[in-house]
């Protein structure tokens, strides 16, 4: 009979031996390795023609080199850990100018109080509600579509919206705004609301008539359908207008697929400390002296860019289809029959 000691037994079962083996490394990191020994290689040799050291010495190395670092790092510092444990990654993107820019229309104060506070707010809530879920690894449009869910608002819909919603204010003013659209822009004001002064009119009067908190929007409207979430198949160039929407709390033109141009936040903490309760004061202050109409343009065009996109995509599934829907003529089916064996006698 053999014995063997405890602590025998407990060092061959049951202990965690000292030095456990370290975890394989990922092929980045062993192509990573394998770069710095080449240039330790190439440091020390002295073969100035060796195939390895002119490798080395070339600019394509170099950029792989970097590259593969600079990928490494992204991938380690992609989205933000702290302890251990991966946390969302929704960022707070401050105003395209200084706080203090579009003075005396809009005060330092407010910026520090509406973006510092309120934007902030929903950046840190919206980063906790959506911490290990699906919405985790989405961009904020995807987080807004899918949290609206049809109409059947999700937890997480208002922070990503008003998030968005921020942003998009934010950019759509500039130091020294106002003024005139031009170009294809103003040609489109012109089409579909008769001048650019009847633009002016319909904005002030969403923007004045949305009851309580909300927003006034001007959006190019690629469907002729009026449903939210439904999409037309085949738009046309009559469908595509613009148009002036308002909408309550946090809801945004994204929701009705429509490509959202131009903002205004009209929440009364949007200017209650610089106009109080004066809304029109506030909104045509806006209009006069703050919009930035070549971001709107600029918008416009991007706009127009996605529809083309979407437009081949659609062509190239109904090219799809309409294959898939054809059937062949009889004189087209040979499969081995005689006829592949057909000669002509007159040849």
């Amino acid at each position: 009979m053999i014995f063997i000691e405890h602590n025998t037994i407990n060092a061959l079962f049951f202990e965690k031996p000292k030095n456990p083996p370290k975890p394989h490394p990922s092929p980045t990191q062993l192509i990573i390795i394998l770069l710095q020994s080449l240039l330790v290689m190439a440091s020390v040799t002295t073969i100035a023609s060796h195939p390895t050291s002119a490798f080395i010495s070339t600019p394509e190395f170099s950029r792989l080199s970097q590259s593969l670092h600079s990928s490494h790092r992204q991938r380690r510092c992609s989205r933000k850990s702290v302890c251990g444990t991966i946390s969302a990654s929704i960022d707070l993107k401050p105003p395209p100018y200084a706080l203090n820019a579009l003075e005396p229309h809009m005060s330092k104060e407010t910026l520090e109080y509406h973006w510092g506070k309120h934007h902030r707010g929903y950046v840190n809530n919206l980063n906790k509600q959506i911490e290990g879920t699906e919405l985790d690894e989405m961009s904020l449009e995807s987080i807004i579509s899918a949290s609206y869910n049809k109409g059947d608002i999700l937890p997480a819909f208002n922070n990503a919206a008003q998030v968005w919603n921020h942003e998009f204010f934010w950019e759509s003013m500039k130091p020294g705004g106002g003024g005139k659209p031009s170009g294809e822009l103003l040609e489109l004001i012109n089409r579909d609301f008769g001048s650019f002064e009847g633009l002016i009119h319909e904005f002030k009067l969403a923007a004045t008539t949305q009851f309580g908190s909300g927003w006034a929007w001007l959006a190019y409207k690629e469907h002729k359908l009026d449903i939210p979430n439904a999409r037309n198949p085949r738009p046309s160039e009559e469908d595509r207008k613009l148009v002036v929407v308002k909408s309550p709390n946090s809801i945004n033109p994204l929701v009705w697929e429509y490509h959202p141009l131009l903002t205004l936040d009209v929440w009364e903490h949007a200017y209650y400390l610089d106009y109080e309760n004066r809304r029109t004061d506030y909104i045509s202050t806006f209009l006069n002296k703050l919009v930035s109409w070549e971001t709107v343009s600029s918008r416009l065009e991007a706009a127009k860019v996605l529809i083309a996109e979407r437009e081949r995509e659609m062509a190239e599934i109904d090219a799809i289809d309409e294959m898939d829907t054809i059937e062949p003529e009889d004189g087209d089916m040979y499969f081995g029959s005689d006829a592949d064996e057909f000669v002509d006698e007159d040849e």
